[in-house]
């Protein structure tokens, strides 16, 4: 399974940005999504997960209400949309995939490279 995460960018305090995540490979509709992020010094935190159906999400709390993660079966993708950004959400985001990890989990097999989200003050 190989992920590809793209769609980060230099924003303003209070902007919006789209990230996604193209799969290929091996990749079954029954893997569970997620999104995570790394900022500078910091270990990578969980952000968002979406369950293979698309029915359950999950959030940290610290970007509830602020970002929604949705996903394409037919296209092998998940998105993350980013509103009212906040300096604080600077990191590296990743997604990831698996089987088994739901949830708040951080236990994925699968994971992108990363793309890099900047928010300035």
């Amino acid at each position: 399974v190989q992920l590809q995460a793209s769609g980060g960018g230099l924003v303003q305090a209070g902007g919006s940005l789209r990230l996604s995540c193209a799969a290929s490979g091996q990749i079954r509709n029954n893997y569970n999504m997620g999104w995570f992020r790394q900022a500078p010094g910091k270990e990578r935190e969980f952000v968002a997960s979406i369950t293979w159906s698309g029915g359950i999400t999950y959030y940290a709390d610290s970007v509830k209400e602020r970002f929604t993660i949705s996903r394409d079966n037919a296209k092998n993708a998940v998105h993350l949309r980013m509103n009212s950004l906040k300096p604080e959400d600077t990191a590296v985001y990743y997604c990831a995939a698996d089987t088994d990890a739901w949830g708040y989990s951080i236990e994925y097999d699968y994971w992108g490279q990363g793309t890099l989200v900047t928010v300035s003050s």
